[in-house]
């Protein structure tokens, strides 16, 4: 596997004219090869095989033949929202705009020959490649668990049969029985955000489950949207959510899947149901290709390139690339500037400066919806906030309908736009 280190530039300039010269092509059409399926890759892969019209093949790696979304899988949780609701195929891309899907897992790349490798053995040649594996876990990161743990002690952090598990561990609980979260470090992939999944375990439980409680041990003093899910646990599911932050030792944990207990600043509570969300990295792919830098993938927010090796582009919750979150939205946001940035490498066609945007809905209790968003710019040194909003402690229910069916809105036009 190839290590070189060279660095690309950052600067306007420098991407500009990275653009503006055509790739050196082998014969034929130039190949893009995409290695991850969700909102960055799928949406990656549709609009430059749709804006290129047919001028660069297209070819999307991707094991799993459905995709369920992390967001709104916690809504599938609460029992807003059924799993098929979160399902979806690749048959749209292959059919309706010629992109070649082959459901296979990458597991590696030289970076020298431009080529990435496939457990099943196959070999992908590339002129431009676009990683958005999303997000693995951090070895270690909470005491006593390990990914082998998953089954008794879920994540939910990759959709479908992970929800499906933690849904049914919650629903098992006995009647007054315990459900613990560990929630993770910043920076976190949301969604499926911890504070809105805690909301809707406590939905669930409060239909089904009145005395049960809630105990989430979170490491960190503060966290998004926090004075509006407090104030929506207090009026929604008053008495039984008990946040326990960092100042009083929600850092120092430890768990036991086989005995199912949890260890909060030294007190061992046993538990019925326990989500233990680690800290997160880069997908591991990004490490075998050597284009990360600690836990994550540096780029350039002009182009979404790879600081360490022009030829390949990051998206999503692997990149490190400045102010926007790890969420689904700026996936979906960074996906279309790399693929105009691709498209004019390819194609020579015209390329726009990098705009960006990004909204987080959450749900916290029924019709009770909440957001926080903002626009983005690319600057040299990272993608830099503009201007942003978030919801109102106190705003009455009719607005918060509002905001919830907005949501659903988005939720329709983003997986279109990701899926055709």
């Amino acid at each position: 596997m190839a290590v070189d280190r060279r660095k690309f530039l950052g600067t306007g300039a420098a991407a500009a004219a990275a653009l503006q010269a055509p790739a050196v092509l082998g014969a034929g059409k130039p190949r893009v090869v995409v290695v991850g399926g969700g909102a960055g890759g799928a949406t990656a892969a549709r609009y430059i095989a749709k804006d290129s019209k047919g001028a660069i093949d297209v070819t999307l790696v991707e094991p799993t033949r459905t995709y369920y979304t992390c967001f709104f899988s916690n809504l599938y949780i609460g029992g807003f929202q059924d799993l098929a609701g979160i399902a979806h195929s690749y048959g749209t891309l292959a059919s309706q705009y010629g992109v070649n899907v082959v459901h296979d897992w990458a597991v590696g790349i030289d970076r020298d020959a431009r080529t990435v490798s496939l457990a099943g053995g196959g070999m992908l040649p590339y002129d431009r490649l676009i990683l958005s594996p999303g997000i693995d876990f951090v070895d270690g990161a909470v005491e006593g668990w390990d990914i082998t743990s998953q089954n008794k002690m879920p994540h939910a952090y990759k959709a479908g049969s992970q929800s499906e598990l933690l849904k049914a561990q919650i629903e098992a609980m006995p009647e007054g029985g315990t459900f613990a979260m560990v929630a993770p470090p910043n920076p976190y992939r949301c969604p499926p955000g911890p504070y809105e999944r805690v909301s809707m375990v406590a939905h669930v439980l409060k239909q089904r489950n009145p005395t049960a409680k809630i105990i989430v041990a979170d490491p960190k003093p503060k966290f998004s949207k926090m004075a509006l899910f407090q104030e929506g646990w207090g009026s929604h599911y008053d008495g039984m959510i008990d946040w326990i932050g960092e100042e009083f030792g929600g850092g120092n944990v430890s768990v036991d899947p086989d005995a199912m207990t949890v260890t909060i600043d030294g007190e061992v509570t046993k538990v019925d149901a326990c989500n233990v969300i680690p800290a997160m990295k880069a997908g591991r792919i990004c490490e075998m290709a050597g284009i990360t830098e600690g836990n994550w993938a540096p780029v350039s927010g002009h182009t979404m390139q790879s600081r360490l090796d022009e030829n390949i582009h990051v998206l999503g919750d692997a990149c490190a690339q400045g102010d926007m979150p790890k969420s689904g939205f700026s996936a979906n946001s960074q996906a279309k500037v790399a693929a105009m940035a691709v498209r004019g490498a390819l194609t020579d066609s015209k390329v726009f400066p990098a705009k960006f945007s990004n909204t987080c809905w959450s749900l916290i209790g029924t019709n009770d919806g909440v957001k926080v968003g903002a626009t983005y710019q690319a600057t040299d040194e990272k993608i830099a906030k503009v201007d942003g909003f978030i919801s109102q402690t106190g705003e009455d229910a009719e607005l918060r309908q509002a905001t919830y069916e907005e949501s659903i809105g988005w939720y329709a036009g983003i997986t279109s736009d990701m899926f055709g």
